[in-house]
């Protein structure tokens, strides 16, 4: 009689066997459960290792991760973690919609002018409101040529025309709506210090990456800058004048991908962005952008790698 069939799959790591949920990777579900754990490295690096012991009953993957050590540079002072930001104040703005322009076949800028500038680094993510909508969490950003006015909180969504922000927002934007932003949020802060900076955004998740990369142009202009930006389909690929500026001003490590073939030019690689991110170091700063796949894919490979790691997750159809 065949045995009965099962949604997880079992397998035997370090001596423990080891059951896989559909959905998980061996590695996540490993990390979860003790199996393999956090070591200290390398001044006080965390780096994957076989476990001491027995595990505690697992814990849900999400939560685990936020307990996953992170390397800080021996230079830049004590370890952060992704699940922690620097304190900062939390401020309401109101404004209203300025403008919604089409940048690429689907992707739209929208640009909101508030009465008062809403104090936000690169990285950082706010809370946006619009009239008759619902709260949206995004991450501010410059236009893809880089300029943005000082009160003014700039947004790469996608989208073909303002309707298609209706499931976004729970309203349509246009010129003149009233609009509430709070902020800083988040734990994708750009914070200088050594290390290389590696950049990893999907689509749209370019804004808050976009932030960071120019910001660290200015400020840390020696330090080494590794990009990598995917879409689905080439023609979603709309940043290239920022990635323009970036290769003038010395950044030679950019990477595009695309899923899809269709149309897509020379210098944009084949298959998922995650599959082009780097080898990473223990002295890497890491900080992805995109849908939650992505996201939590690049933090896997940090986690393995014992780099710091700094999400700017995407809301749904963001």
């Amino acid at each position: 009689m065949p045995a009965p069939t099962s949604a997880r799959c079992s397998l035997v790591v370090n001596g423990q066997t080891l059951r896989v949920s559909p959905g998980d990777t061996s590695l996540e579900t490993a990390l979860a459960d003790g199996v393999i754990a956090p070591l200290q490295g390398l001044h006080g690096a965390g780096l994957l290792g076989q476990g001491g012991g027995s595990a505690a009953r697992r814990q849900p993957l999400r939560a685990r991760r936020a307990e996953l050590p992170v390397l800080a540079h021996p230079e830049s002072g004590p370890s952060l973690r992704p699940a922690q930001a620097p304190a900062r104040t939390v401020a309401r703005r109101t404004g209203s919609v300025d403008a919604i322009t089409a940048i690429a076949p689907r992707v739209l800028q929208l640009v909101v002018t508030l009465e008062r500038r809403l104090a936000v680094e690169p990285g950082d993510q706010i809370c946006l409101t619009l009239e008759g909508g619902r709260p949206v969490t995004l991450a501010p950003t410059l236009g893809v040529e880089g300029g943005a006015e000082l009160n003014e909180m700039v947004f790469h969504l996608r989208g073909e025309s303002p309707e298609d922000l209706t499931g976004l927002f729970g309203c349509a934007p246009v010129p003149g709506t009233l609009a509430k932003a709070k902020g800083p949020l988040g734990h994708g802060t750009y914070r200088p210090g050594g290390g290389r900076l590696v950049l990893v955004a999907a689509e749209t998740g370019f804004a808050g990456i976009w932030a960071i990369a120019r910001a660290a142009r200015y400020i840390e202009p020696a330090r080494e800058i590794c990009l990598v930006v995917g879409a689905r389909d080439p023609l979603d690929l709309y940043m290239r004048p920022a990635l323009e500026w970036l290769r003038a001003t010395g950044v030679s490590r950019i990477t595009l991908a695309a899923d899809r073939h269709r149309q897509r030019p020379p210098d944009v690689r084949p298959g998922p962005l995650t599959a082009h991110v780097p080898t990473l170091r223990t002295t890497d700063a890491v900080h992805a952008s995109g849908c939650a796949s992505t996201v939590g894919a690049v933090e896997v490979l940090a986690a393995a790698a014992g780099a710091r790691f700094y999400p700017i997750p995407l809301p749904p159809g963001a």
